[in-house]
Order: C-alpha cells, then sequence, then structure tokens
C-alpha cells in the first residue's frame, strides 16, 4: 500500500499537479477489463475456421437467442478446441465467475458425461458440447458480450462502455439433482443450497400460518422457459414485508445463492437493488414440502426474478433461473447507452 501511496505523491510532484490524474478505475471496471482482454486471448489463439464459429456481431440476432435444452448450437464448442484453447474459455469463465460458481459450472459438465454414461447415449450426451460466442468486438471501453452455453447451462454477459456488466439471463439446471445410486459421483448434489435453505423458509412459514404455498401442484418447468424477454409473473406466495427480519434474513440468503455465483465485483450491485426493492419482494411456492417430492418456487420483486422447478424425474431435476424484466442482455443499460450516444 505504501508502495503505491508513493507513486501518487511523486507523480503529482514531478508533474507539479499541471497534468491532473486519471480516475482510478472502480472494481467493476478492472473486472470489464479482464473479461476483454480474456476474450482477445482466445480470439487471437483461434485459427479463422474457428473465429469464424465464435464471432458475431453485437447486433446479431444470436445474442438474444439463449437455451438450455440439448440442440444445435452456434459458438465454438470445446469439442473443437484444443487443450490450450480449452483453458483460455476457461480464464473468459474466471472473469465472471466465483469459486463457487465455476465449481457449479464444472458439476453440470460433469453430470453430462454421468448421462452418458448411465443412458449409454454418448453422441446426444456430450461433456464438450459447451459453446463460447463473441459478439461484438472485445474492450475494456467497449460495449460487447458473449455467451457461455450447453445443456442445462446458459452463461449471457453484456458489457456497456467498460463500466456496467449485465448477467442475465443466467440459468443452471442438474439431471440429476443428486445421484443416488452406486457410482463415483454418488452424493454430488450441485444444488443443495438453493433447495434447502428455500425449502427451510417455506416451512417455517407455512407453520406461522403464512399462504406461502400457493398451490399443491408444482408446473411442469419453469414458466418462463427460453423466452427472450419476461415480464412479471402472477403474484403469489407472500410479499417480504409479511416476513419477520430473520425470515427476511432468509429470504436474501437465498437469492444470494444465485448472485453469488458471480464474482463480489458483479453481485454485489445486484444484491443492493434486489435488497433496496425488498418490499416489492415475493416468495411463493408449489408442491410438495418434502425432500424428493416435486416442487416449484418463485422469488419475484419489480424487475427481479428467480425461479426453480424440480419436477422432472420424480424431483429430482433442478432448473433455476435468474432474470431481469428490464435488463436481461442488457436492455435497459443499452438503452441509456445509446440515449447517451446519440
Amino acid at each position: 500500500m505504501k508502495h503505491f501511496l508513493l507513486l501518487g505523491l511523486f507523480a503529482c510532484t514531478s508533474l507539479h499537479a499541471k497534468t491532473p490524474l486519471k480516475p482510478a478505475a472502480t472494481e467493476l471496471e478492472k473486472v470489464t477489463a479482464e473479461m476483454a482482454t480474456a476474450a482477445k486471448a482466445l480470439l487471437a489463439a483461434l485459427d479463422k475456421q474457428q473465429a469464424d464459429k465464435a464471432r458475431f456481431p453485437f447486433d446479431s440476432e444470436q445474442r438474444e437467442a439463449w437455451g438450455y435444452v440439448p440442440r444445435e448450437r452456434k459458438g465454438i464448442s470445446l469439442e473443437a478446441l484444443d487443450e490450450k484453447q480449452v483453458g483460455l474459455v476457461r480464464d473468459l469463465l474466471k472473469t465472471a465467475l466465483s469459486d463457487p460458481g465455476l465449481k457449479k459450472v464444472d458439476t453440470i459438465m460433469a453430470l453430462e458425461a454421468f448421462l452418458a454414461e448411465i443412458e449409454k447415449r454418448p453422441d446426444f450426451r456430450n461433456p464438450k458440447a459447451y459453446f463460447t460466442s463473441i459478439f461484438g468486438e472485445p474492450s475494456a471501453k467497449g460495449t460487447w458480450a458473449w455467451r457461455f452455453e450447453g445443456h442445462h447451462l446458459s452463461l449471457n454477459y453484456t458489457i456497456v462502455d467498460g463500466k456496467a456488466v449485465t448477467v442475465t439471463p443466467s440459468f443452471f439446471a442438474a439431471n440429476p439433482g443428486e445421484i443416488m445410486i452406486d457410482h463415483k459421483m454418488k452424493g454430488t448434489r450441485p444444488f443443495h443450497a438453493e433447495e434447502d435453505l428455500a425449502r427451510s423458509l417455506a416451512v417455517v412459514l407455512k407453520e406461522g400460518g403464512k399462504a406461502v404455498v400457493y398451490s399443491e401442484q408444482p408446473p411442469a418447468e419453469i414458466l418462463t422457459a427460453e423466452d427472450r424477454s419476461v415480464k412479471q409473473l402472477e403474484p403469489v406466495g407472500i410479499l417480504a414485508t409479511e416476513m419477520t427480519e430473520n425470515q427476511q434474513k432468509a429470504l436474501m440468503e437465498i437469492i444470494a445463492e444465485f448472485a453469488n455465483r458471480h464474482r463480489k465485483e458483479l453481485s454485489e450491485n445486484d444484491l443492493k437493488t434486489i435488497k433496496v426493492d425488498l418490499k416489492n419482494l415475493r416468495f411463493g411456492w408449489a408442491g410438495g414440502l418434502k425432500r424428493g417430492e416435486p416442487y416449484y418456487y418463485r422469488i419475484q420483486g419489480t424487475t427481479f426474478l428467480v425461479e426453480v422447478a424440480n419436477v422432472q424425474n420424480k424431483g429430482n431435476h433442478f432448473h433455476g433461473v435468474w432474470r431481469d424484466a428490464k435488463n436481461d442482455f442488457g436492455r435497459d443499460l443499452l438503452g441509456g447507452h445509446v440515449k447517451h450516444e446519440h
């Protein structure tokens, strides 16, 4: 710390304060610079054929063509990359994800290998069928985007002027939700916190006479599915203002499980915004409250939405999504950017 302070002092002294110092980059701007550096390093390591698959114009229709089911995808797959290039993809992921978030990504891909093994369908279940796409020109001060996506995973990042980042839509899932058969991966359960914390809060609220369970029958899937834009869903369950202070803290702890998949620099502003909107947050549960019973829950605020459905495979197939009705794919930020620029 003393070293940096001395450098600043020498700079001011030698210039006699005639040249103003540039303001220090914010922590978020440092992250966007890291993202741009990692994306450029990956693109530089690709040959022309690979780069043609990985690169898209920023205004490409593909930028919002996200999805989480097994299907043909655009972008460059891990299968088409060598070991060094795969490492560069991982470097890019590290610029956005926290250690727990990166571990969840690794587990989701490992579950694809598990399914390929037990279903004996390696052509359909491919742990290397995860694709990276770069939209626009990566730049520390620019506006661009990138996505990493495959079965049960969709990570979408939009960077605006190097000063702001949106992380939605953000989809994580696991099939099975927990491996119960005799296997080296037995006990793997990547979303235990997202399940157990929400179930515990729902049980406490119900036992306290709150109408948090709005239906005994859960929907078959998250209601927003692969929609490119979302609207407010029907208000269900109860408001956070109907909860005790400890119950409100428990609700924020559930939300933090989703937000903290990303680095602190990306998650903290989202969590602050959601906390400010606490009076508008609703938590609703559908289905059984015992572990192993199919269920669905959602938490929504003014624009924020988390949906979780664990219904398929007899309640052992977790789907969870984090959306923003205004700012998915950076729409709200980009609107302000266009207004400012033009």
